[in-house]
């Protein structure tokens, strides 16, 4: 998917939600997972769900939509993992049974999971059972575009790496009506699809949710990556690579 096609899509997704006043704190939503009117109703779906209703472990993005997602996890008492913002200081974990509940709403912000959470090392991370990862875009397939850090991509990859996901670790979005798409989009070997898209209508299985990437694609690595990302040379170091 060309660069250019991927910052089109946002472009549209983005000049929308604000247009039509879909769009909610914080705003604007440019240059963001954007934040939008129903992201409860889209969670509260996710919620019903198996998948949901299984997994002891969840990853969750840190963006602002998927903030009742975080919070959700520590009241039913699931281990969250939440990535810090552009993976530049590692994973958050955030265990619930070390968290009083008083404190479980500032826990799942960005702030309060610093606060509250506790930065693990590769070696530590649990294995996930569930990945729910914010978008701008979504296409019917299971192809989603991001705000172009390639970080979702990366946290998985990551992941995948260490054993910790596979290809069955089921992956979910919570997006507006509206950022999904019926015209298929191109998609890389290193993009990460979705298996359910959840917005706060419609619960849909992605059409194609299949391959996975591999793992990190070192190749497409830059040393400024590299060197932003800390735990990705840790990791090179630990595989070898």
């Amino acid at each position: 998917m060309s660069k250019e096609f991927k910052e089109k899509i946002r472009k549209y997704v983005w000049r929308i939600l604000e247009e039509k006043n879909l769009a909610r704190f914080p705003r604007p939503v440019y240059g963001r997972i954007p934040n939008f009117v129903g992201a409860e109703r889209a969670a509260q779906k996710l919620f019903k769900l198996d998948i949901w209703k299984n997994a002891k472990v969840v990853k969750v993005n840190p963006d602002s939509p998927q903030k009742i997602v975080r919070l959700r996890a520590l009241e039913e008492g699931k281990i969250l993992i939440m990535p810090t913002p552009r993976i530049r200081e590692g994973f958050l974990l955030l265990n619930s049974k070390k968290i009083p509940r008083k404190y479980y709403n500032h826990a799942s912000t960005i702030r309060g999971a610093f606060i509250y959470g506790e930065k693990v090392s590769l070696d530590n991370l649990p294995k996930v059972d569930l990945i729910v990862i914010g978008s701008v875009a979504v296409d019917l397939y299971g192809t989603r575009i991001g705000k172009g850090g390639g970080y979702a991509e990366l946290e998985y990859a990551i992941l995948k790496e260490l054993g910790l996901v596979d290809e069955n670790t089921p992956i979910v979005t919570t997006v507006h009506d509206i950022q999904v798409f019926y015209e298929k989009f191109p998609r890389e070997p290193h993009d990460l699809a979705v298996d359910l898209i959840i917005t706060p209508t419609r619960v849909i299985e992605a059409l194609m949710p299949r391959p996975r990437p591999k793992g990190i694609y070192w190749e497409l690595l830059n040393d400024e990556k590299l060197n932003e990302i800390p735990i990705l040379k840790d990791l090179k170091f630990k595989l070898g690579a």
